[in-house]
C-alpha cells in the first residue's frame, strides 16, 4: 500500500479512556496495509511540553497532532500518524504522540508508566521531550524506565542488573533523543564549550560510591545509559516571546526565532538520516502488520495485568507472522493449483508434480516470511496442510476424472443404448453387430485426450454394467438366429420347389413348345404335302388333259382323216351310185366327239 494515500491527518491508534487502553480498529487496519518496513518515532514527555508541535515538523505539516495551549492535557491515549519517509525510499515513517505524563487529573501515575512502556516498545527513536535542563526532576522521570523493569521483561524473570541478561532487551530498545525545549543555559563546562550531546552524558556520568543515596542516584542513570546505549540531545530555545506560543502551530518560520528554526530543522534532519526500521531479537525487521501485533500484544497484556514481556510478545508475533506466512504460502499454493492444474490429469504423477513444484514455492515464501519458528512448528503445520491439499486434489482428481469419464462415456454410448431401448440390435446376428460397435465407441472413447486417472476403470465399470444387456441381445440373436436358420431352411426348400416347379414347368413349355413345334412342322408338312400332291394331281391332271387333248386332237386329225377319206368315199361312193341317199357329216362336225370316252 502507498505510504502517501495512507493518513491526511493523524489517527488515534490507543485510546485512553478511564485510564484503561482500547485499541483503534480504523487505525490497525491501516497498519496492517503497511507492507514496506516502518520506521517508528514515538515522543513522551510532560504535558504541555510541545511534544506535538515537534511530531508535526516531523510530518512535514504545519498542523496535524494537537497543539494545546492551556494548562489541560490535549492528546489522550497514543495518536498516530503515517507518512512517507522523506528520506528513504520504499519506508514509512510512523509518528507516535502519546498523552503527556504527570497530568494532575490522573489517580496515580500508574498509567503514565503504561503510555510510556508503550512508547519505548512500539518506537525506534524515542524522543523524551522535557523542559529547559536535564536535572534530577528530568532524570527522576525518565525513572520510569527502572520501573519497566517489571514490565519489560525478556524472560519470566530476569535480573536486570545483570547485563548478560538483559542483552536482548537492549538490542530491543530504541535510540534515545533527549529533546530540551526552552533551554535558557549556557553548553559549557569549566569554562570549555561543550555541545548537546556532552551535556547529555554528563548528565548521566555515575558517582562513586557505595552508600543507599549514591546508589539511588546511579542507578536510573545506570539504566538509562545500559537500556539506550545510543543516545542524542538537541536543545531548543524559546520559539518566540511568551503571547505568541498560544499561536506557535500558525506562525509562519519567520515569525519565530532563527535559532529555533534552525534547532528543528536539525532535529528532523537526524531523525530522518539516523532513525532505523523498527527491529525486534533477532533482527526481524516491523512492517505495518507486525506493528499492529505489537501494539495489539502489549495492549492487551497491559489491560489484563499481564507483564508485557517482550519475549512473549515477539513469540506472540511469530505466531502471528508464521501463521500469516502459513496462509500466504497455503493461498500461493491454491491460487496455482487453481491456475495451472486442469483437473482431471492425464496421469497422477502429472498432479504430483506440480504440487511437489507449487509446495516448493509455497516453502519458499513461507520461509521468507516465517521467524523464529521453533522446531520448525508451523513448518510442519504447513507441509500437513499442503499434504492434506494434495490429498484433496488427488481426490478431486479422481471425482473430476469419474464425473468427465462417466460423462464422456454417456455422451459416446448414449446412442447405441437408445438403439438397444429401440430394438436395434435384437435381431440375428444383432449380438456381432452391438460388439462391432461397441469396440467402435471404444476406440472413440481412447481417442478422447485428458480423460485422466479413471479412464480405463470408468470405462472397465461402464462395461461391466452392460454385461447383462449384452447377454440379453446374445440370447435374442441366438433365439432369432436359430428361427431364422428355420425360416431360411424352409425358404430354400420352397425356393427349391418354386424352382423345380419353375423349371419343370420351363421343361413342359419346352416340351409343349417341341410339340407345338412338332406338330407345327408337321402341318407343314402336311400341307406341303398335300400342296405338292394338289401340284402333282393337278400337274397329273393336266398332263392327262393334255394328253387326252393331244389323244383327241390325234383322234380328232384321223377321225378328219377318216372323214374326208370316208367323204371321198362317199363322194366316190356317190358318185357311182346316185341312185343310193348317203348321210353326209357336217363338215364343221367334230367327229372325234363321238369317239370320246366319258369321264
Amino acid at each position: 500500500m502507498a505510504s502517501e494515500s495512507l493518513m491526511a491527518e493523524p489517527l488515534c491508534l490507543i485510546e485512553n479512556t478511564n485510564e484503561q487502553f482500547m485499541v483503534n480498529e480504523e487505525a490497525v487496519q491501516i497498519l496492517s496495509a503497511i507492507t514496506q518496513p516502518v520506521v517508528v518515532v514515538a515522543i513522551v514527555g510532560l504535558y504541555r511540553t510541545g511534544k506535538s508541535y515537534l511530531m508535526n515538523k516531523l510530518a512535514g505539516k504545519k498542523k496535524g497532532f494537537s497543539v494545546g495551549s492551556t494548562v489541560q492535557s490535549h492528546t489522550k491515549g497514543i495518536w498516530m500518524w503515517c507518512v512517507p519517509h522523506p528520506e528513504k525510499p520504499e519506508h514509512t515513517l510512523v509518528l507516535l504522540d502519546t498523552e503527556g505524563l504527570g497530568d494532575v487529573e490522573k489517580v496515580d501515575n500508574k498509567n503514565d508508566t503504561q503510555i510510556f512502556a508503550l512508547a519505548i516498545l512500539l518506537s525506534s527513536v524515542f524522543v523524551y521531550n522535557t523542559m529547559n535542563k536535564i536535572d534530577q526532576g528530568a532524570i527522576d522521570l525518565l525513572n520510569h524506565v527502572t520501573e519497566l523493569t517489571d514490565l519489560l521483561r525478556v524472560r519470566t524473570s530476569p535480573d536486570l542488573n545483570e547485563v548478560e541478561d538483559t542483552a536482548d532487551l537492549v538490542s530491543f530498545f530504541p535510540d534515545l533523543v533527549w529533546t530540551l525545549r526552552d533551554f535558557y543555559l549556557c553548553l559549557e563546562t569549566d569554562g570549555q564549550l561543550i555541545t548537546a550531546d556532552e551535556y547529555l552524558e554528563n548528565s548521566l556520568k555515575l558517582k562513586e560510591g557505595t552508600d543507599q543515596r549514591t546508589q539511588a542516584y546511579n542507578f536510573p542513570r545506570k539504566c538509562i545509559k545500559k537500556f539506550f546505549p545510543t543516545r542524542k540531545c538537541f536543545i531548543f530555545d524559546l520559539p518566540t516571546n511568551q503571547k505568541k506560543l498560544a499561536q506557535l502551530e500558525i506562525l509562519h518560520d519567520d515569525e519565530l526565532e532563527c535559532e529555533f528554526v534552525q534547532q528543528v530543522q536539525e532535529f528532523c534532519s537526524y531523525i530522518f538520516s539516523h532513525s532505523m526500521i523498527k527491529t525486534l531479537p533477532g533482527g526481524i525487521k516491523v512492517n505495518g502488520p507486525r506493528l499492529e501485533t505489537l501494539v495489539l500484544t502489549y495492549v492487551n497484556a497491559i489491560n489484563s495485568g499481564d507483564l508485557p514481556c517482550i519475549e512473549n510478545s515477539v513469540l506472540t508475533l511469530a505466531q502471528v507472522e508464521n501463521a500469516a506466512a502459513v496462509q500466504k504460502a497455503i493461498a500461493h499454493y491454491d491460487q496455482q493449483m487453481s491456475q495451472k492444474v486442469q483437473l482431471p490429469t492425464e496421469t497422477l504423477q502429472e498432479l504430483l508434480d506440480l504440487h511437489s513444484a507449487f509446495q516448493r514455492e509455497a516453502i519458499e515464501i513461507f520461509m521468507k516470511d516465517s521467524f523464529k519458528d521453533m522446531d520448525q512448528k508451523f513448518q510442519k503445520e504447513l507441509e500437513t496442510q499442503l499434504d492434506a491439499k494434495r490429498d484433496a486434489f488427488c481426490k478431486r482428481n479422481l471425482e473430476a476424472s469419474s464425473d468427465l469419464c462417466s460423462a464422456l462415456l454417456q455422451d459416446i454410448f448414449g446412442p447405441l443404448e437408445e438403439a438397444v431401448k429401440q430394438g436395434t440390435y435384437s435381431k440375428p446376428g444383432g449380438h456381432n453387430l452391438y460388439l462391432q460397435k461397441t469396440e467402435e465407441l471404444k476406440a472413440k472413447y481412447y481417442q478422447k485426450p485428458r480423460k485422466g486417472i479413471q479412464a480405463e476403470e470408468v470405462l472397465q465399470k461402464y462395461l461391466k454394467s452392460k454385461e447383462s444387456v449384452s447377454a440379453t441381445i446374445l440370447q435374442t440373436d441366438q433365439a432369432l438366429t436359430a428361427r431364422e436358420k428355420k425360416m431360411k431352411e424352409a425358404r430354400r426348400q420352397a425356393e427349391a420347389a418354386r424352382a423345380e416347379a419353375e423349371r419343370l414347368e420351363a421343361v413342359q413349355r419346352e416340351n409343349q413348345r417341341l410339340m407345338e413345334e412338332r406338330e407345327r412342322r408337321h402341318q407343314e408338312e402336311v400341307r406341303q404335302m398335300e400342296m405338292n400332291r394338289a401340284r402333282m394331281l393337278e400337274e397329273q391332271r393336266r398332263a392327262k388333259e393334255r394328253r387326252l387333248q393331244e389323244e383327241a386332237a390325234m383322234l380328232n386329225a384321223k377321225l378328219q382323216a377318216e372323214q374326208r377319206r370316208l367323204a371321198q368315199q362317199i363322194l366316190k361312193w356317190h358318185k357311182t351310185s346316185r341312185s343310193v341317199s348317203v348321210i353326209v357329216p357336217h363338215p364343221k362336225m367334230n367327229i372325234g366327239a363321238f369317239f370320246s370316252p366319258k369321264r
